[in-house]
């Protein structure tokens, strides 16, 4: 009954000091509430085992107790029950296209490009909270790994299976990867459709040339965000597999085609960004998730239910208890 309960009124709580000054009074003033009779011996009188006297007291604790609940009462105890409803919108709709191509297992990011591209990209899902998201990988080729949804669980769970061994293909086709996320976004009726394009390279595979597949794109009002991820200068990367299965690693030059990816983004109207560590590609995604906002229109609904009511009537049976026990039980004849 009184789980979460505030008070409207806390003010009212200052008369609660008041409460000791009270006491304090009553305790000066106890003596004279009974009436002194002096008599030189007390020989003829038989004494009496009454308790009555030393209970008397009880009558200023049950008015001390009705006053703290009428003062509790005063400053109006009650709780909310808020509901929301959230007014329909059409949101964002956005699509990862991930570059998957053995590159991206580079260790210039920790433990490399693509655990540290994953994990990045699931901290953006779970923050894109009302809009439909889609992952689409691509190396040689492209496909897409999960279709546009608002299931983020299911978003989440995709991105962590990504392995550049899902590559049917070697190469890096980004024009592939453009036309599959467009493919995917065209019959889109949300407000703002979006690709977030990830590559660790240049265009060097597929059928679709990148330049063609960002046509498509600024044709279905599709904006393209481009990150080309990489260190500057050389990073570790694998170049062979050896006879136990292993990748062999050895020094390789970080080659972005940097002017195609701004290119696109441009003509698309979206930004090209460059991520040299794991916090600069935090930092793109957070930008990225402040630029694409969905405006949410929300009603909150509140529901007071008031509790001061029982404190008064308990205040006011203690008044009267007060009042019948003085008159009555307590009642002095001298």
């Amino acid at each position: 009954m009184w789980q979460d309960v505030f008070f409207e009124n806390p003010e009212w709580f200052w008369l609660f000091l008041l409460l000791p000054v009270v006491g304090a009074w009553h305790f000066v003033k106890r003596n004279k509430e009974n009436a002194v009779v002096h008599i030189s011996s007390v020989k003829g009188f038989e004494k009496s085992n009454s308790i009555l006297p030393k209970l008397r007291p009880i009558l200023y604790v049950l008015r001390l107790v009705s006053l703290a609940l009428l003062i509790t009462a005063m400053a109006r105890p009650r709780t909310v029950d808020v509901t929301s409803q959230i007014k329909g919108t059409d949101g964002v709709d956005i699509v990862i296209a991930a570059d998957i191509s053995t590159s991206m297992l580079a260790q210039d990011f920790k433990p490399n490009r693509l655990e540290a591209l994953k994990k990045v990209a699931s901290e953006f899902v779970d923050r894109r909270k009302t809009d439909r998201i889609g992952v689409v990988i691509y190396a040689g080729e492209s496909y897409t790994k999960t279709p546009l949804t608002s299931d983020k669980a299911l978003v989440k769970n995709a991105i962590s299976e990504i392995d550049f061994t899902d590559a049917i293909d070697g190469g890096t086709a980004i024009g592939m990867g453009i036309a599959t996320s467009v493919n995917r976004l065209k019959d889109s009726k949300a407000e703002s459709k979006v690709i977030i394009l990830l590559t660790d390279g240049v265009n060097n595979s597929g059928f679709i040339d990148p330049e063609i597949a960002t046509e498509l794109a600024m044709e279905y009002g599709i904006k393209i965000y481009a990150i080309g991820i990489g260190t500057q200068g050389k990073a570790m990367s694998p170049v062979a597999i050896l006879p136990n299965g292993q990748f062999q690693y050895r020094p390789v030059e970080v080659e972005i085609d940097e002017e195609l990816l701004r290119r696109i983004s441009k003509l698309t109207e979206g930004k090209y960004y460059r991520a040299t560590n794991l916090k600069k590609l935090e930092e793109i995604y957070e930008e990225i998730d402040a630029l694409e906002k969905t405006e949410i229109e929300e009603e909150k609904f509140y529901d007071y239910e008031e509790k001061f009511k029982p404190l008064v009537m308990l205040g006011l049976v203690l008044l009267l208890l007060e009042f019948i026990l003085k008159n009555t039980l307590f009642r002095s004849f001298v």
